[in-house]
């Protein structure tokens, strides 16, 4: 898939959506008490709760809070994987 098909899906004021919840989910990474396989889910509920708080209750919004946490994931997996593939240390 293509990024510029991603951002197509994903409604323009919903970026900083997306950039909010990459920092959530750097902190709670850092956070001891937060299991690993916790975060994804915790930051999909923010983002869908942000994205409903910034466009209103719809499925749409509903659908949108998805993507835009979906994004987020999946940006952070995109950059670490890279990183550690050169050769560097990310968390």
């Amino acid at each position: 898939m293509e990024w510029r098909m991603i951002f197509e899906l994903i409604d323009p004021r919903l970026f900083i959506v997306v950039a909010a919840c990459w920092v959530i989910g750097f902190m709670l990474k850092k956070t001891p008490k937060v299991a690993d396989w916790s975060i994804v889910y915790i930051v999909l509920i923010i983002s869908v709760w942000l994205t409903i708080g910034l466009l209103g209750w719809s499925v749409e919004a509903l659908i949108q809070g998805i993507l835009a946490g979906a994004f987020a994931v999946f940006g952070h997996q995109a950059v670490k994987q890279t990183i550690e593939a050169v050769g560097g240390s990310n968390e």
